[in-house]
């Protein structure tokens, strides 16, 4: 008899590889590693959510971290939480975690200010405005660094789920997509409804000629993608998963940025790919203005799992806005909720992960 996948999650991308996927990790416990970092292209104008307060970005990635460990913030006052009282995607991942007990880990890519938990330290540098073509620096360092993480996280753990936080990823993810050579004009998500394509291939484009490189030398060398026109999040999480995935399934929970995480590893080593699946939200998978089976489907034949998380039917105006469109994925909140539904065999549901995301957000919001 076939592996029945529950209606809470839906096989988007390669059917038969993703229900053996499921059956592989089915009420195996996870482990879960969220790669953080921070990137000057964050503060471009018009290109996040950020918004009106682009400096603010260099603190989201220690706050979802300190949130995931403490149900609060310590390096900002108050909680993550926006003035519209929206919450970031880590309030997915911390119910998650919170509802299966599984074990996480943060790893600091490259950090403008670091939270105040215990994180894995690779010795990455934050990254720079991706329009001086020179984005990062010495990413191969981390990358090597991170596959000896990921090795060894591999010996303590039934599988891997591999997370992000870093804002301003979706346009570093379009020039990392683009000098490697795949279609991604288009292509990428945004945490805004309205997804500034074209400012983010000006940007894209602009760091490309900076960098002085010709189009034909980034194809063959996904580190130097990176230096050029990546951010610090990307050889991090790239390393873990190679690493990790010589022996264990890796389950990369992210969006569109996990695309350009995925075409990294394919160029550094193509035969862990078949250890690998990526876990997003409906969020995505259902976003018109962005195609995240199409960008893998060029990189190659790796499953896509969505979680079918609604948040239509809560009480909660800052939780309901999720379903137009707003931030839709991070802090590997997709992953993370697929994991607790497999880790507990199906008794945790999207029902199940809403109930306490609600409890948490009220929580959160009386903070204020």
């Amino acid at each position: 008899m076939s592996f029945k996948v529950p209606e809470d999650i839906t096989i988007c991308l390669e059917e038969e590889m993703a229900r053996k996927f499921l059956e592989r990790i089915w009420g195996k416990q996870p482990t879960y590693a969220c790669v953080i970092g921070n990137t000057e292209t964050a503060k471009i104008p018009g290109l996040s959510a950020a918004g009106a307060n682009p400096e603010a970005t260099d603190f989201t990635p220690a706050a979802d971290m300190e949130l995931l460990f403490y149900g609060k913030c310590k390096c900002i006052d108050g909680v993550p939480v926006t003035p519209d009282g929206i919450p970031t995607p880590g309030i997915v991942t911390m119910s998650s975690i919170k509802l299966s007990g599984m074990p996480f880990f943060v790893v600091n890519g490259g950090l403008r200010v670091r939270p105040h938990v215990p994180y894995f330290e690779l010795d990455g540098a934050p990254g720079d405005d991706i329009r001086t073509g020179r984005s990062v620096k010495d990413p191969e360092k981390v990358y090597d660094r991170a596959v000896l993480a990921g090795q060894n996280l591999a010996k303590i753990s039934n599988y891997l789920v591999i997370a992000e936080s870093i804002p301003g990823g979706t346009t570093t993810a379009l020039g990392v997509l683009t000098a490697l050579g795949y279609e991604a004009y288009g292509k990428v998500s945004s945490t805004l409804p309205a997804n500034p394509h074209e400012l983010k291939l000006k940007v894209v484009e602009e760091g490309l000629k900076a960098s002085g490189m010709k189009r034909e030398a980034f194809r063959k060398d996904p580190m130097a993608a990176i230096e050029a026109v990546g951010d610090p999040m990307m050889a991090a999480a790239a390393g873990l998963a190679v690493g990790a995935a010589e022996t264990i399934p890796v389950l990369l929970a992210g969006g569109t940025q996990m695309a350009a995480v995925l075409a990294i590893i394919k160029g550094m080593d193509y035969s862990t790919l078949n250890n690998i699946a990526i876990g997003t939200t409906r969020w995505i998978t259902k976003d018109g203005n962005s195609d995240i089976r199409s960008l893998v489907s060029q990189i190659g034949k790796v499953p896509v799992l969505s979680a079918n998380l609604n948040f239509s039917l809560s009480r909660y105006d800052g939780l309901k806005i999720y379903e137009t469109g707003l931030v839709k994925e991070g802090v590997g909140a997709g992953g993370s909720s697929i994991a607790a539904m497999a880790a507990s065999e199906g008794k945790i549901t999207a029902h199940t992960i809403l109930d306490e995301i609600e409890k948490n957000y009220a929580r959160l919001v009386s903070r204020r």
